[in-house]
């Protein structure tokens, strides 16, 4: 197996768990999840989500508990959905790029100078 095959699973595994995420999960604790990126192993057996969630640190925190008690039917109607021999185990992390670039951004914007000056 290559490593295009397991990017390509890797889409379908992304838009998978996000389609089943929004349709199919009733967990009040999963917040306004986004799955941001999912890292397959070559040989398929392991799959490492990563997501943001719109919220604060204790949204952030449900939402992986959330996500992790869903894994079990998440794994199995992703290895049925997409007719793989073995549906992939699913490792769920918070994905934090998205609050460093909003941090930076803040920063950014702090340190420019006043349009009045120039």
């Amino acid at each position: 197996m290559t490593a295009r095959r397991a990017d390509r699973v890797a889409d379908s595994v992304r838009a998978e768990v996000a389609d089943l995420i929004l349709r199919e999960l009733k967990d009040p604790r999963i917040g306004m999840v986004t799955i941001t990126e999912v890292d397959m192993t070559d040989d398929l057996k392991h799959a490492r989500i990563y997501f943001s969630v719109v919220g604060d640190e204790e949204a952030r925190k449900k939402s992986l508990l959330g996500l992790q008690s869903a894994a079990g039917f998440l794994r199995r109607e992703v290895g049925r959905r997409l007719k793989l021999r073995y549906a992939p185990e699913l490792i769920f992390r918070l994905d934090s790029v998205p609050e460093r670039a909003q941090r930076l951004a803040a920063l950014l914007q702090s340190t420019r100078p006043d349009d009045d000056e120039s």
